[in-house]
């Protein structure tokens, strides 16, 4: 039954994608539908009365759930249509993966609270620099269109999508707001996995990749924030410097957990 209600997230997200711009009202109550199916859904796979289940699917499913909301809030004050395009096809996809990759349980017997706050924290964390890398491409496309704009019906959805964003400043600033808070939120996902790695996880701190490749995005979108206020940094940097720690973020837990998971079939917390 769950599998089914997956793949009835997963349809409602692509039909919001091609949805026109027009129906604005429609794709926003279709969405929140979706939105809190998912939720429910994802709910009910993962979290057992005495247990929990973990994996590379379920982080990147609720990751891309609360990057979903974040587009609907945001989009509720701006028209950022061309973010509709980017994040709803893949949050179809994330949607249905916990179905083919179910992971594993982990008793929660013994397992202090600081435990659940730090996966709470860590997919807010990676939900909002998810969100701020879909903005970034948009900002890329948008910035490629004002240079090289074709007129008329040739421009094609996507692009009469791209027009309707607001200005390049507007956005820039709505980046670095979402690059801001999550940067707090990875600083408190950070500090929790160092101070309380004994309880968290039953052994001492320790350089792993996943650790590596966590301080790695850490400092790369802290020295991004630091050269915004003291250098100035915008334009092409400031995007680099986000999709580039974006990336790292990534293969700091989702990638590795697909490679241990899928690739190598091993079983870990």
């Amino acid at each position: 039954m769950q599998t089914y209600l997956f793949v009835l997230v997963a349809l409602l997200y692509i039909g919001c994608t091609f949805l026109p711009s027009s129906r604005r009202q429609t794709i926003s109550i279709v969405v929140a539908v979706a939105w809190v199916l998912h939720g429910g859904v994802l709910w009910s796979d993962v979290v057992g009365p005495e247990e929990l289940r973990v994996g590379f699917s379920m982080m990147l499913s609720a990751t891309l759930w609360v990057s979903v909301a974040a587009y609907w809030l945001e989009n509720r004050n701006y028209t950022l249509d061309g973010l509709r395009v980017l994040v709803l096809p893949m949050a179809a996809l994330a949607a249905v993966l916990p179905a083919m990759f179910p992971g594993n349980m982990v008793a929660l017997n013994g397992k202090s609270p600081v435990f659940l706050w730090h996966i709470v924290i860590s997919i807010l964390a990676y939900s909002t620099l998810t969100i701020a890398a879909f903005h970034a491409v948009l900002m890329v496309l948008q910035e490629s269109r004002l240079h090289t704009r074709p007129g008329g019906a040739k421009a094609g959805w996507f692009g009469h999508a791209l027009d309707r964003l607001p200005a390049l400043l507007t956005m820039e600033k709505l980046l670095f707001r979402l690059i801001a808070f999550g940067f707090f939120l990875l600083t408190l996902t950070v500090l929790s996995g160092v101070v309380f790695s004994e309880e968290l996880f039953n052994k001492a701190f320790k350089w792993d990749h996943k650790t590596i490749f966590t301080m790695l995005s850490w400092a790369l979108f802290g020295l991004l924030l630091a050269g915004r206020k003291w250098q100035g940094w915008r334009g092409r940097t400031a995007l680099s410097f986000t999709l580039t720690g974006f990336a790292v973020l990534l293969l700091a837990y989702v990638g590795s957990r697909f490679v241990l998971e899928v690739v190598l079939h091993r079983v870990l917390v």
